[in-house]
């Protein structure tokens, strides 16, 4: 039996370190199967309003609810139709730099990265019903530095009223998973995938500092380390059980690679999602899309959008209206 098609991938990318009037990315659908990938949004798209919407920003999560395409960008969530008209949008005071987001039953999460935060949205009621915060009052370097895996501080508020968190990252919340009843929540300054059970916190599995897209897998979790340029797979105990590495270029292929690697930077992992098989798909930068054999340590294919090193792929969802 032939192996089955592979799908299209939904993804968005971050142009870092631009001008103004320049593009901060866009959204592609790429065709994993034909090896090629087509621009489907454009944030200086001038039939669209972006201004006041966090608009240096791009944007960045996707998800998929009843035919609906919901992209997050820094302050604002957008709504799509699968041909990608606009259907609408929605705000929040406590919603600053959304990075992932996540669709359960008829529940979209948030993570909120300016607020240490995750929310909760009612689809059907097209309301924002529940937050927690989760913040730390010591200093990013000094757990970093010493390796300190302690657990943040837990806070539930209202997203609609005041009185809830004030501005700040100090734990950068960038990626929401929901398993069950328990919401997941990682960022590159946890030590930890977070699991939130009512007004409890527990630690559902250790991860190493600089994460992106901790998620369940197999008997453990799956994650970009963006620090170490690969995508691994470890268990609960935070031991590592099969990694890949990123693809690379040559560097006289990039574009702007003379930018300082704290503007912008040739393989930067951020995005992943895995196919039923157990593959996985991941994204890079330069904006590249790739399926890997995690267990073989093996990159399959990728995608390249473009060579500009300043363009770095945010979210990726697997297409579902084919």
């Amino acid at each position: 039996m032939s192996p089955s098609p592979l799908p299209r991938i939904l993804c968005s990318s971050v142009v870092r370190s631009v001008h103004q009037g320049e593009s901060h990315g866009g959204v592609y659908l790429v065709d994993l199967e034909a090896g090629s990938s087509e621009q489907v949004l454009d944030w200086t798209d001038a039939s669209i309003n972006w201004e006041g919407r966090g608009g240096d920003r791009g944007l960045r999560g996707i998800a998929f609810h009843e035919g609906s395409i919901y992209l997050a960008a820094s302050d604002e969530v957008f709504v799509f139709d699968r041909a990608f008209n606009r259907l609408g949008s929605f705000r929040n005071e406590y919603l600053h730099m959304c990075h992932e987001i996540f669709v359960e039953g008829n529940r979209l999460y948030l993570s909120s990265t300016g607020f240490d935060a995750v929310l909760e949205y009612d689809l059907a009621k097209e309301a924002f019903t529940r937050g927690w915060s989760l913040r730390y009052a010591s200093a990013w370097k000094l757990r970093r530095t010493f390796n300190l895996k302690v657990p943040p501080t837990l806070r539930t508020f209202d997203p609609n009223q005041p009185g809830g968190p004030m501005p700040g990252d100090t734990s950068h919340v960038n990626h929401v998973w929901v398993q069950g009843d328990a919401v997941l929540a990682s960022g590159t300054k946890l030590s930890g995938l977070w699991q939130v059970n009512g007004p409890r916190l527990q630690r559902h599995a250790t991860i190493p500092f600089g994460t992106h897209n901790t998620r369940p897998f197999r008997d453990g979790v799956l994650f970009n380390h963006t620090r170490t340029d690969r995508i691994a797979y470890a268990s609960p105990a935070g031991d590592v059980l099969a990694s890949v590495a990123l693809p690379t270029y040559p560097k006289y292929e990039l574009e702007h690679a003379d930018l300082p690697e704290d503007l912008a930077r040739a393989t930067f992992g951020r995005g992943l999602t895995t196919l039923a098989d157990g593959r996985v798909v991941g994204g890079s930068s330069p904006a590249t899309i790739s399926l890997y054999d995690i267990d073989a340590g093996e990159c399959l294919t990728s995608v390249n959008i473009t060579m500009d090193v300043r363009n770095a792929v945010h979210g990726l969802e697997i297409w579902p209206f084919d």
